[in-house]
C-alpha cells in the first residue's frame, strides 16, 4: 500500500474539500478554454480496437469522458485519482452519460497505479502532474503501465513566454483568481493553484524529466499563448 508524503496528504485533502465546486470553477476561471485544451490533448493519444486507455488524476472524469467520445466503443477507459471525493463525483457524472459502460474510475495515486505492466495503449494526465510530489516516480509509474510504443500525454499549466502577456496573466492568476475561487470555494486552494504553476518546470526541463523516465520522441505543444502545454512521449 503506497503512503503519500505529508505534502501529498495535504494536497489530497485540499482536492477533497474543493471537489463540489471544482467543475464549475474550472469553467469559470478558464472561460471554458480548459475544455479545448483537454480535447487537443485527447487527440494526441494512441488506441487499438479492444484496447484500454488510462487517465491519471482523472478528477471528476472530464478527460475520461473526452477519451470515450474520441475512441470506438471497444476501447475501455480507466481513470484513477487520489481524491475519493473527486472520484465519487466523477462516477456520478459518468453514470449519467452514454459512456457509463466503458469508463471505470478508481481511487489511486499517480505514484502507485494498481494495474499490471503493459496494460494500456495510452495514458493521460491533465492538470495533475504538478500535484505529484515525486514527479519522476509518477511518470515512470505511468510508463510502467503502458504497452511498448504506448503514448503518454500530459496537459499542464505553463508560464507564458511573452513579457506583456505574462504580466497580464500573472495579475489574473495571482490576484484575481484566488479571490474568485475563494468566493465560491476555498481561498487557500485557489492560492495554491498559481503557486504550484509558478514552481512547475519550464517546457524543456519537463521534457527532460520524461526522457529521464524512459520516454522517447518527446515533444510539446504550447496552447493559448503558452498558458497551457501538452507534452507527448512514447514508451520505448
Amino acid at each position: 500500500m503506497y503512503e503519500l508524503s505529508p505534502k501529498g496528504e495535504r494536497i489530497r485533502e485540499m482536492f477533497d474539500n474543493i471537489a463540489p465546486r471544482y467543475d464549475f470553477l474550472n469553467r469559470l476561471l478558464s472561460l471554458g478554454i480548459d475544455q479545448h485544451w483537454r480535447r487537443f490533448a485527447v487527440r494526441q493519444i494512441r488506441w487499438s480496437e479492444g484496447g484500454k486507455v488510462l487517465d491519471v488524476a482523472t478528477g471528476t472524469g472530464d478527460v475520461a469522458l473526452a477519451l470515450a467520445a474520441a475512441t470506438p466503443a471497444s476501447v475501455s477507459i480507466i481513470g484513477v485519482d487520489f481524491s475519493a471525493e473527486m472520484v465519487e463525483l466523477g462516477r456520478e457524472k459518468v453514470r449519467k452519460t452514454t459512456y457509463a459502460d466503458r469508463i471505470r474510475l478508481e481511487v489511486a495515486p499517480c505514484e502507485a497505479i494498481p494495474f499490471p505492466d503493459a496494460t494500456f495503449d495510452s495514458a493521460t494526465i491533465a492538470f495533475g502532474i504538478r500535484n505529484v510530489v515525486d514527479r519522476l516516480i509518477g511518470i515512470r509509474e505511468m510508463g510502467r503501465t503502458l504497452k511498448k510504443g504506448g503514448k503518454l500525454v500530459v496537459l499542464e499549466f505553463s508560464n507564458p513566454r511573452s513579457r506583456l502577456f505574462k504580466a497580464l496573466y500573472y495579475f489574473y492568476f495571482l490576484k484575481v483568481l484566488p479571490i474568485i475561487g475563494g468566493f465560491f470555494s476555498k481561498f487557500s486552494a485557489y492560492q495554491y493553484l498559481p503557486e504550484s504553476v509558478l514552481e512547475f518546470p519550464d517546457q524543456e526541463t519537463f521534457e527532460g524529466l520524461m526522457i529521464q523516465a524512459g520516454f522517447t520522441n518527446v515533444v510539446h505543444f504550447d496552447l493559448t499563448f503558452g498558458i497551457a502545454t501538452v507534452y507527448v512521449g512514447e514508451k520505448q
